[in-house]
């Protein structure tokens, strides 16, 4: 632990302030606390909701700005460009996140729970839907939290302290979704979401360390996540609210431990704690 290193509290503020922003009027609206058409509704839906996931690259961007010397933005998003992760960095992630998705996709058809059904028309829209996911979907979070953020709580907390930190934060950062009644949010346990995050966060800081710290990585492994659900849904969104989702729990389990199993493996880990 390095307490030399502040803790980075500027990011999180302007994080958090953007997205629940954003979200806190969107769910005013799917609530019908601020009544509006459904035709208006559906306008302002997806801008606000992707608007709202720029909160981490707006964090990072306006922190550097504002602690760094002129033209560091410029270079930190120039990081980004660098896609040479090596086959490890595209690769590894596929695999990892593969397995983990299909388990908990199709184990409980063994206990007599039925498939759920792709929610692409066809397998061939998943290539266009992993490039939506790693510019819109979910990648574009990555400027902040692992291309920003982590570093800087890893070399204060150590990677087994920071990673729970960030994931922590992280799930809270999502509380939002809960209260707009179109998410698939909605539909999990928070706890368990908590846990989610958590294992992500583990294996994608490891994600980007075997990819010589390419930035890139990270945003590539956190679309490739939410394109492969795409294809292996684990939430059945056709269930009651109340009713119990076998598939998340055991995509929250099976993520979480693969996280941890992984961290406490990895090279020159101990040091840092």
């Amino acid at each position: 632990m390095n307490k030399h290193i502040r803790f980075p509290i500027r990011y999180f503020v302007i994080t958090f302030i953007w997205s629940w922003s954003l979200w806190a009027l969107l769910a005013l609206f799917s609530n019908k606390t601020i009544m509006i058409s459904n035709d208006l509704y559906k306008i302002f839906y997806f801008p606000l909701y992707i608007l709202g996931a720029f909160g981490p690259f707006i964090g990072a961007t306006l922190s550097i700005k504002r602690q760094e010397r002129r033209g560091s933005v410029t270079v930190f998003l120039r990081k980004f460009l660098d896609f040479r992760i090596g086959w490890k960095g595209f690769g590894i992630p596929i695999l990892i996140l593969g397995i983990s998705t299909y388990v908990a996709w199709g184990l409980p058809e063994l206990f007599g729970k039925e498939r759920l059904p792709m929610l692409l028309p066809s397998i061939w829209i998943f290539f266009p839907c992993l490039l939506f996911m790693i510019l819109l979907g979910g990648g574009q979070e990555e400027f902040g939290w692992r291309g920003y953020v982590l570093p800087i709580l890893e070399k204060r907390y150590g990677v087994w302290y920071a990673n729970i930190i960030l994931g922590i934060i992280w799930a809270c950062w999502h509380l939002p979704l809960w209260f707009i009644l179109e998410t698939n949010q909605v539909y999990m346990n928070f706890f368990g979401f908590v846990l989610l995050a958590i294992g992500y966060s583990y294996l994608l800081s490891w994600i980007c360390k075997i990819s010589n710290n390419k930035p890139f990585v990270g945003i590539y492994a956190h679309g490739l996540a939410n394109a492969i659900i795409s294809i292996m849904p684990t939430i059945d969104v056709n269930q009651q609210l109340s009713q119990n989702q076998p598939r998340y729990w055991i995509w929250v389990v099976s993520t979480f431990i693969i996280g941890v199993v992984i961290t406490f493996f990895r090279k020159n880990n101990y040091d840092k704690i």
